[in-house]
């Protein structure tokens, strides 16, 4: 059972269910056995290991898999982001603290400045930088040369990256979404380190409504925990778990509140679409930065919404699961009737 020191401290709580080494990580069988080789093949060789990128939606282990790095090769880890390089002199200081062997995590590596990018080119290739002393005609340039380092970036949109930053990373992993076995792993795994008691029922119902990610996973289980301590046995089973679930206005897909809102906002509003981004954002009072990355990519997955040059449109998968007629024979009156249950 869950007891009460358990759930005082949720970061702690975070922290503590990430897997340390590659053989604790579930899922990702791919990405895995291929880091196995080249992390063995750079320690063989007694070198740093290749740059690394780490591309795929959010809650997918990204962050866990740099510091599995980090502990598979014996070195320390420094992190960071994107936005917290806000100018030159933030990212040279970071480079010149490194020690030989060092992991470098950046994550939302895509948000980082242009200018920013120019001074990692020379980073990851020669492991130098250089900096500009004074101004105008006076100025001077010194390089700096730096220890061999391994740079892991973290991103959910690869695409923002520039060519000449992506092409300087030698190693280069793209984490999908995971099935619900594997999910079932991470949650049985994630009860026994909290405390947590849980039947395998219990378990399979929490990973179909995961959105095949582990963050949302874990969130859930500690959730529905919440739930069976204070109005249940304190044992999560099916009957509580789907209980908790409904309390969460989750549904057996994993859809939450805001991925209804969406799809009845494209069906109802815009007619089954399509619809601007920035249009739909509006309509659901939401940041259009949360739908490409959080809400979007599950609901193309379930092949519930498609992405056309015009807009977003929803898909007559979308139209069975709202319990609404196809998009053919719609009338308005009985649109908002439907949505409205």
């Amino acid at each position: 059972m869950l007891s009460a020191e358990t759930i005082g401290d949720e970061d702690s709580m975070d922290i503590a269910l990430r897997p340390v080494r590659l053989t604790d990580y579930i899922g990702q069988e791919k990405v895995k056995n291929n880091l196995a080789v080249f992390i063995a093949a750079a320690r063989t060789r007694n070198q740093s290991l290749d740059h690394v990128l780490l591309s795929g939606p959010p809650g997918l282990g990204k962050t866990t898999l740099a510091s599995i790095i980090s502990q598979e090769m014996g070195s320390s880890i420094r992190r960071t982001s994107g936005p917290a390089i806000e100018r030159p002199g933030d990212l040279a200081a970071i480079l010149t603290n490194l020690e030989p062997g060092d992991i470098l995590f950046i994550d939302e590596i895509h948000r980082m400045n242009r200018s920013i990018e120019e001074i990692m080119y020379p980073a990851m290739e020669d492991f130098c930088i250089d900096i500009v002393i004074g101004k105008g005609p006076a100025a001077r340039t010194l390089q700096i040369d730096l220890p061999r380092f391994t740079l892991v970036g973290a991103t959910t949109r690869p695409g923002l990256l520039s060519s000449p930053l992506r092409d300087r990373f030698g190693i280069n992993f793209r984490l999908d979404f995971y099935d619900e076995v594997e999910l079932a792993h991470i949650i049985t795994r994630a009860a026994s380190i909290l405390n947590i008691s849980i039947d395998a029922a219990g378990a399979a119902e929490i990973a179909r409504c995961s959105r095949g990610t582990p963050r949302v996973a874990n969130r859930l289980l500690k959730r529905v925990a919440d739930f069976a301590l204070v109005k249940g046995s304190g044992r999560i089973n099916r009957k509580s778990a789907l209980q908790a679930l409904g309390m969460l206005e989750i549904d057996s897909h994993g859809l939450d509140m805001m991925d209804r809102m969406i799809l009845e906002a494209i069906i109802i509003k815009f007619n089954g679409g399509p619809v601007g981004l920035e249009t739909l954002a509006a309509s659901v009072s939401e940041e259009t930065d949360t739908l490409t990355d959080v809400c979007e990519p599950y609901l193309l997955k379930l092949g519930l919404i498609n992405k056309t040059p015009r807009g977003r449109v929803a898909t007559e998968n979308a139209y069975r699961l709202l319990g609404l007629a196809s998009r053919q024979t719609l009338t308005e009156p009985s649109l908002f009737e439907e949505g409205s249950q």
